[in-house]
């Protein structure tokens, strides 16, 4: 799992959701399995369920629409079969794509939402801004990277 994905799945959790990552779906009669999903994430009071795919990768639009057609394809086949197995299937999913950059004029990306890594961070950041200094209100520690930055940008203190 990438430091990135690592991230993602943290922050979800944190705000209620019920996180999945790095799930194989789709076995395959020969061995192996048909892909893997990077982040799933349901927040069961909200019903709200997302599949983000995050991707540093430097390819063409062509080859990321192929790439991420697949994907979210593969998520939209297995997440009701193989992921969350309870859920209905009726249940609309919210796709998002978080890449290097958010081109102006171009939102989305084999239909999912195009979100840049800068975007995503600006939403961590404010919300672990808001927590507040650690010595008042310290995210979990099960939580290492939403904690590490809750001390780099808060402080404990607030003594820097």
């Amino acid at each position: 799992m990438s430091h990135l994905e690592a991230l993602i799945a943290e922050f979800y959790d944190w705000k209620g959701y019920l996180v999945k990552r790095n799930v194989k779906v789709g076995r395959l009669s020969h061995g192996g399995w048909e892909m893997e999903l990077d982040v799933i994430a349901f927040h069961p009071h909200t019903k709200h369920l997302l599949h983000l795919e995050p991707s540093v990768d430097a390819h063409s639009w062509e080859t990321r629409e192929q790439r991420f057609s697949k994907k979210f394809g593969s998520g939209e086949k297995y997440i009701f079969k193989e992921v969350f197995t309870w859920l209905d299937p009726a249940t609309t999913v919210d796709r998002i794509a978080i890449l290097v950059s958010h081109p102006k004029g171009r939102d989305s990306l084999a239909g999912a939402k195009i979100v840049s890594i800068d975007e995503f961070m600006a939403e961590v950041r404010a919300a672990v801004c808001a927590r507040g200094i650690a010595a008042k209100d310290a995210i979990p520690e099960q939580y290492p990277l939403l904690r590490t930055l809750q001390l780099s940008h808060n402080g404990y203190y607030r003594t820097f």
